[in-house]
């Protein structure tokens, strides 16, 4: 019974994380002529285009891809805790749980952003590829308002590990 709950947890989590990259790259305006942004909009489009025919945008949110996120992220929520109790968690806990655990994924993946975005460019400085510039996308609107206010010490940017430390200062506050 472990073993289920732990591959449906996961396929349902990966899911969650492709409509959250998705619209968070939308949100940053990334380049969706880029190879891998392609896939993600290729990955997800079995559900945000039917929802689109329904949920107009507002502005530049993508009201289709918020509401993927939430109807994925309140099946992942709710087949999880039935799998684990027996039973189906009456609504007003499971929607509080979903998002919870929503808002934990979207800081578990602006700290991996950032950290794989800061490993490259101490690995691969100056090399383009279409991962970096993905990453640079999502990235960057964190690390600007830091490095502002933080200088390079010794050339030394220390602004991925501040903005580390207050996404999972955020996540501990979320639990």
């Amino acid at each position: 019974m472990n073993a289920l709950i732990f591959v449906v947890d996961t396929v349902l989590s990966l899911l969650v994380y492709a409509f959250l990259l998705r619209l968070l790259l939308q949100l940053a305006r990334a380049n969706f002529r880029n190879p891998l942004a392609q896939a993600i909009v290729e990955l997800t489009n079995w559900l945000v285009r039917p929802l689109r025919r329904v949920l107009p945008p507002l502005g530049r949110l993508d009201t289709a891809s918020v509401a993927a996120i939430l109807l994925l992220q309140l099946l992942a929520t709710g087949v999880t805790f039935w799998l684990l109790a027996g039973v189906w968690s009456p609504p007003g806990p499971l929607l509080l749980a979903a998002l919870r655990q929503l808002a934990n994924a979207v800081l578990q993946l602006y700290t991996f952003v950032v950290l794989v975005y800061a490993l490259l460019s101490f690995v691969a400085p100056g090399t383009p590829s279409p991962a970096i510039h993905l990453l640079g996308a999502l990235a960057e609107p964190l690390l600007r308002p830091v490095r502002r206010l933080l200088p390079a010490l010794a050339g030394l940017d220390l602004s991925p590990l501040v903005i580390i430390i207050g996404l999972q200062a955020l996540r501990l506050l979320i639990h």
